[in-house]
């Protein structure tokens, strides 16, 4: 006693304090070190995606222009008019050509059609990057002869290889070669639009070239130097500007990227926080449960005269020591799990991922991992300075709730600024960020009270008249230092995040597959030129399948809104025009009744149509017409095909777009637009995929130019693109679920010491190895099924939610991989516990004792 006062004296420093730190937890160490083993997830995560990054950056730097191919790109839905023509012909050293379109491609040797994004070229185009195709000289010798490059998923969708011939409009091409990747091109774009390339100068030939039909012009231009392409595009801008002709760089289609990079990057960056802050929820308890363990020593300590600091800082240097460990092994994972996301996201980035260490985001890594592992320690750390050596003598333990604390709930606000900081870090604007704090704190919120409310019932209402064993497994739920409301927080957040993944992605399935039910039309037919209407009409009923519906589609621009031009719009931003109302074409079509997918909300229909000598009135989608501020009343000037046509809005219609027909922006009355040049939409059902099949195979060998979007290649298409986002989001989500599961082990872990004498006491008193078994079962099925239960039946809510209010589409839930989810847990939860309680059982009491003392 005297030489502790006298060494107090002295001031007692820091090797004293280190010491007794390292004296103390001589006995815990394997325990503290599985306590902070729930943090190395979240920074695994995290140093994961911060080299990622940093990786990124440097790839879309380095492979900037290969994302263009050239130096600059323009383009236009449109030919280019003698002034355009002669300006493209001014720019650059070299120069290429292509012209890009939707149509049906015949697969001859298995007698397969596909709606395909077909790519006419011409020039040496890519001049940076390139083809990647087998063989691998198909990428430039398809151009020399009447051959095609065809997109790798087609070619095994459809059996082909090299060599064999497809028809694209009236003509066949030999597939010069597979491929498999293009500069720019994703792994979901080429899903939604497959590729096939052909020679420009066949385009002609294949008799696609139709009135009325989409194309889309792309000039692709290489400069020997920078500074001219500088000069040039400064002196071409404004042109291209006012004749509504897009232009790209590599530097700004690099800046594009990497703003879509850092969205993606943001996502999976919070998912990863999200993970963190899982595992440190359970450091907190679980340093809550072993501060508890220590109340004998540091009362002790007290006696011996070491003051209620220098206790704190002791047990601080433990946590500030293993989260050190742990953060520093979290960065160590996360330089080898980086190795893994480039193949988990090469299908969402257009750049070629390149794996180096980011010394920088390592060093992030383990000072976020002790930041965060001391702020959540420190809330139980601080309950040390309020245990007197009076706590020596005392049987019950209480320790002053947090609530009561100043100094407790200072850090509870500083820990809710830390999260809130890390989030703006990652967001555009400090509401995002509180928002997303806010949705993190209910969460954790929502699943605490639901845990304390069922902990609750469970007392309450669980019957008496059950057999012990049956009472002493669930009365484990709720005694001192049960991990009920730990377990469900963790692994219940773990559930939401993947139980909500599955549910939207359903929804977005569902929404699909619903309008193919009943007598919904499941097949669209578009680019019918006027002299071909009746006889694909025909063709349908040759098949036996309805003329659900026919509509003609004109195309046209338009030149003004209440009197302001396009150049008006441009020196003046204040009259709040959008300009990109004036940029690219509009289709549009002409009747005088509504359809079962649209809803007059303002105006009226004259169900007469056009009357000589009045004022066309049209109606306008509402969500367009708010997009380029039109009101009832206000006239706008069109284009269609050279001559101006002025117009009035007469009024604004809501729109079903998820439906299978035809929708427009804008809707002429009859009598005004029958003689323009115009295609036609025939909208039908098909009974069955060989009907399809069939049906599809005789309109594109009668009428090659034909497009045709069946509804069924629209699922299939969509379910690989939300798979291939669904497993990029899964795999984030397996870092918290594995973090919750961490944190099961470790809170079973420590359980097994709390419930160590009372299964000691049963043994004694004669209690059988399979009722101990059944106990600790009961206990922890429970335990699994309440978190699991919790986390699917909020992410049924919150899936509702976003189905409703986001997405307006009807929400019915698949209960067969709930129930799935459901047991697995559970199970885990109790093969857990069952794996970490074994000692119990086989060990005969005495031994356990000895080891105890």
């Amino acid at each position: 006693m005297d030489q502790l006062q006298a060494t107090n004296k002295k001031s007692i420093g820091i090797s004293w304090l280190l010491k007794m730190a390292w004296r103390d937890s001589r006995r815990n160490r394997g325990r503290l070190l599985l306590f902070i083993s729930s943090i190395i997830i979240g920074i695994t995560a995290l140093v994961a995606i911060f080299s990622l990054e940093d990786n990124v950056r440097r790839d879309i730097d380095n492979q900037a222009k290969a994302l263009v191919g050239a130096d600059l790109v323009i383009d236009n839905n449109r030919l280019p008019d003698t002034a355009i023509a002669k300006l493209i012909d001014s720019l650059g050293d070299e120069r290429s050509k292509q012209c890009s379109f939707a149509s049906m491609v015949y697969f001859k040797k298995s007698n397969g059609t596909r709606l395909v994004e077909v790519l006419a070229l011409e020039g040496n185009y890519p001049y940076y990057g390139s083809f990647e195709t087998i063989p691998q000289n198909a990428g430039t010798d398809f151009r020399e002869l009447r051959q095609a490059l065809v997109d790798k998923t087609l070619m095994l969708q459809y059996n082909a290889g090299v060599g064999d011939t497809i028809q694209i409009g009236e003509l066949d091409f030999t597939i010069a070669g597979i491929l498999t990747q293009a500069p720019g091109r994703t792994g979901i774009s080429t899903t939604v639009a497959a590729p096939v390339y052909i020679p420009f100068r066949y385009l002609e030939q294949t008799g696609l070239l139709q009135k009325g039909s989409r194309f889309k012009y792309t000039y692709y231009f290489k400069y020997a130097s920078a500074t001219q392409l500088d000069r040039q595009l400064n002196a071409v801008k404004e042109t291209l500007d006012k004749t509504g002709w897009d232009y790209d760089t590599a530097e700004s289609r690099k800046k594009q990227t990497s703003r879509q990079f850092d969205d993606l990057s943001k996502f999976l960056t919070l998912v990863g926080f999200i993970a963190l802050l899982l595992g440190c929820i359970g450091i907190a308890s679980s340093i809550n449960i072993y501060i508890r363990e220590k109340i004998n020593s540091i009362a002790v300590l007290r006696c011996l005269g070491a003051s209620g600091i220098q206790t704190f800082l002791i047990y601080l240097i433990q946590i500030g020591v293993i989260g050190f460990i742990g953060a520093v092994t979290g960065a160590m994972l996360g330089t080898i799990a980086q190795q893994l996301l480039p193949f988990v996201l090469k299908d969402l980035l257009p750049v070629q991922i390149t794996t180096f260490i980011s010394w920088g985001a390592v060093i992030k890594g383990i000072g976020l991992g002790v930041v965060i592992s001391l702020l959540f320690g420190l809330l139980p750390l601080l309950s040390i300075r309020n245990i007197s050596p009076l706590y020596t003598l005392r049987i019950s333990l209480e320790l002053r709730p947090a609530w009561k604390d100043p100094l407790q709930l200072i850090l509870f606000g500083i820990i809710l600024f830390f999260v809130c900081l890390f989030a703006r870090m990652q967001m555009e604007s400090w509401m995002q960020a509180v928002v997303f704090t806010t949705a993190i704190l209910m969460a954790f919120i929502l699943l605490t009270l639901f845990a304390l409310l069922l902990r609750w019932t469970v007392k309450r209402f669980f019957p008496s008249s059950f057999s012990y064993v049956w009472r002493q497994g669930f009365a484990n739920l709720y005694r001192p230092n049960n991990q009920t409301i730990l377990l469900v927080v963790t692994i219940g957040l773990g559930t939401l995040f993947i139980g909500t993944l599955y549910f939207i992605q359903g929804t977005l399935m569902n929404r699909v597959s619903l309008s193919a039910s009943g007598n919904q039309p499941n097949m669209v037919l578009f680019d019918i030129q006027s002299n071909q209407k009746q006889a694909v009409a025909n063709l349908a009923k040759q098949f036996k399948l309805p003329l659900q519906q026919q509509v003609p589609i004109v195309t046209m621009r338009i030149e003004e809104i209440n009197g302001k031009t396009a150049e008006d719009v441009r020196k003046d931003s204040s009259l709040r025009i959008p300009r990109r109302a004036f940029e690219g074409e509009i289709r549009v079509t002409y009747r005088d009744t509504l359809t079962d997918s649209e809803k007059l909300t303002a105006g009226k229909i004259d169900m007469h149509g056009y009357q000589q000598g009045h004022p066309i009135y049209i109606s306008l989608e509402k969500g367009w017409a708010d997009h380029i501020r039109a009101n009832i009343g206000d006239s706008i000037v069109f284009n269609v095909q050279g001559t101006l046509m002025p117009a009035v809005v007469g009024s604004i219609r809501d729109v079903d777009w998820q439906r299978v027909q035809t929708n427009f922006r804008v809707v002429f009355p009859s009598g005004v637009l029958e003689n323009a040049p115009q295609f036609h939409v025939l909208v039908t059902r098909v009974p069955s995929s060989e009907v399809s099949a069939s049906f599809q195979q005789a309109v594109v060998r009668q009428f090659p130019n034909i497009s045709i979007i069946d509804l069924g290649l629209i699922l299939k298409v969509l379910d690989e693109v939300l798979e291939k986002i669904g497993f990029v989001i899964r795999f984030m989500a397996g870092f918290s679920i594995a973090t919750g599961l961490i944190v099961l082990i470790a809170s079973v872990f420590v359980s097994k010491y709390q419930r160590m004498q009372e299964s000691i006491l049963l043994r004694t008193l004669g209690a059988s190895r399979r009722q101990i078994y059944f106990i600790i079962t009961l206990e922890y099925f429970f335990l699994g099924a309440l978190a699991a239960g919790t986390g699917i039946l909020l992410s049924l809510a919150g899936s509702w939610a976003l189905a409703h209010f986001t997405f307006n589409a009807p929400f019915y839930p698949s209960w067969w991989p709930v129930i799935i989810l459901f047991l697995t847990i559970s199970s885990v939860t109790v093969l857990i516990g069952l794996f970490n309680s074994r000692d119990v059982v086989k060990l005969p009491p005495l031994e356990i004792l000895r080891k105890e003392v």
